[in-house]
């Protein structure tokens, strides 16, 4: 049951005009950086839309390859889609030619490592693994260029995920930093060990090193008809894709709010130092907390609170129509635009102290004047903000001061900004299945349902039995190039 509170609880806010006015630049730069990431995507869908366009001369060799490439809008080998914009990047640094035909071994190797990525928890299916066991039936073009999007396919989905962001939510925000995995191809295809050049853009984290160790205990153990193990084994792939939707390496001073874990972590020099109960969004898809990145730059001490227009109407004018006094009992007025605005106060919705980290969701760490739902077992009654059970705390180890100078500050009242001595990145995420600070695999259950969407991108045929990855493994001792 939803708790009820003086604030009732409705969480997500909008900024008021003070705290506007401070956000109002930043907005308008990410409103334009947007614009141009999803002009990016609608040019190039299934490439990092932040890497550079590249210029490609016109060479007189390798016209074959080239042809075959651009000669139309998604080429096919044998069957099977190619990812043009990959393939062009890539042969661009080689003159259009073939690179693997004088090169035997580094393919063999990336073969192999192609047709194990089930121990990342990836489908090999998604990167040609068919074709790869039967290379040798392909015509010598047909091979060159299913060798190069496979290997292509799964550095980048290392790399960045299977499932980078354009394929997902709209409120599955995390990315990593762009990384050319034609450059990383093109360092593997001379190198001595060229399958671990590309493993090497997978996560390094506690995390996912605990999620794989898990998936080889799981799968050695499991059986066809144990559908709990089934079920952990698909919680695991997931969010190994999870971790791989993160940049490299993390932050080592950083926020980390788990919403599944209903808890934030805050890091410094890698560490975890403080640990604390947070409420997030209802299970509800509309007021779901989403999964972002953001940063904290500053604390508004006594902050107002303004309500988002569609919150005021749905939850608040009906209370004012049954209660006209509700407005003036809970020091509310009502604004020229429909939004409803709180005034500060030890009781108001965001209670004593805000963390400034302007974001496109209009989600915030917050205070809260009802203490009590910190210790309900199901935290997640808000509309998406995400409030702190000791905030005080928090904000004087972000603002490295004695938390009586924050009490001191907040006790001189009226609405003042606070500038951290240096901004501190925070990570709200969703993890069904993470380490804990003793390295200890932990799984909550998935209360938002985002797992099942997940792993089906994560299959080729995700209404079929899940051994790909096993068959995979098996066939990773396949016969040499030819």
């Amino acid at each position: 049951m939803r708790a009820t509170s003086r604030s009732d609880g409705f969480g997500r806010q909008r900024p008021p005009a003070l705290i506007r006015s401070v956000l109002s630049r930043r907005t308008m730069m990410a409103r334009s950086a947007a614009a141009l990431a999803a002009a990016c995507a609608l040019a190039a869908c299934d490439v990092d839309p932040n890497l550079e366009p590249i210029s490609v001369p016109a060479p007189q060799a390798g016209t074959e390859l080239r042809d075959r490439i651009d000669g139309a809008p998604e080429p096919v080998t044998a069957d099977e889609r190619l990812n043009p914009a990959l393939l062009r990047r890539f042969y661009a640094r080689h003159d259009f030619e073939p690179v693997w035909t004088t090169r035997p071994a580094q393919a063999n190797a990336l073969v192999h490592a192609v047709l194990r990525a089930g121990d990342h928890g990836l489908d090999p299916a998604l990167f040609h693994a068919g074709l790869l066991v039967r290379r040798s039936t392909l015509s010598p073009l047909d091979r060159e260029l299913m060798l190069s999007d496979a290997f292509l396919s799964y550095a980048d989905a290392l790399a960045r995920g299977a499932v980078p962001v354009e394929r997902r939510r709209d409120d599955e925000v995390l990315a990593p930093e762009s990384i050319d995995v034609a450059a990383v191809l093109d360092e593997a295809a001379d190198s001595a060990d060229p399958a671990a050049t590309i493993e090497a853009l997978a996560p390094a984290t506690p995390t996912y090193r605990a999620l794989r160790e898990a998936l080889r205990k799981y799968r050695s153990g499991a059986s066809a008809g144990d559908a709990g193990r089934s079920q952990r084994l698909r919680t695991i792939e997931v969010n190994l894709e999870r971790q791989r939707w993160l940049p490299r390496p993390l932050p080592a001073d950083r926020v980390w709010v788990n919403i599944a874990d209903e808890r934030l972590v805050l890091y410094r020099a890698g560490q975890p130092i403080f640990s604390t109960r947070v409420v997030v969004g209802e299970d509800v898809e509309q007021n779901q907390s989403p999964e972002f990145r953001a940063v904290i730059d500053a604390s508004f001490f006594n902050p107002p609170w303004v309500v988002p227009v569609d919150i005021a109407k749905a939850e608040i004018l009906p209370k004012l129509d049954r209660d006209p006094d509700y407005l003036t009992r809970n020091k509310m007025i009502l604004l020229a635009n429909g939004e409803v605005e709180q005034l500060p106060g030890p009781d108001a919705g965001l209670g004593l102290i805000m963390f400034d980290m302007p974001n496109r969701f209009d989600v915030y760490l917050h205070d809260t004047p009802d203490k009590q739902i910190f210790n309900l077992a199901n935290r997640r009654i808000s509309h998406g903000c995400i409030r702190v059970q000791n905030p005080l705390e928090f904000a004087a180890l972000l603002m490295r001061e004695p938390i009586d100078a924050i009490k001191e500050g907040i006790a001189l009242g009226g609405t003042t900004r606070h500038g951290l001595p240096s901004p501190v990145p925070v990570f709200v995420v969703y993890q069904t299945a993470f380490a804990d600070a003793l390295g200890a695999l932990q799984f909550r259950p998935d209360f938002y349902n985002r797992d099942d969407a997940i792993w089906r991108k994560l299959q080729r045929f995700p209404s079929g039995p899940n051994s790909v990855a096993q068959a995979g493994n098996r066939l990773a001792s396949s016969t040499p190039f030819q």
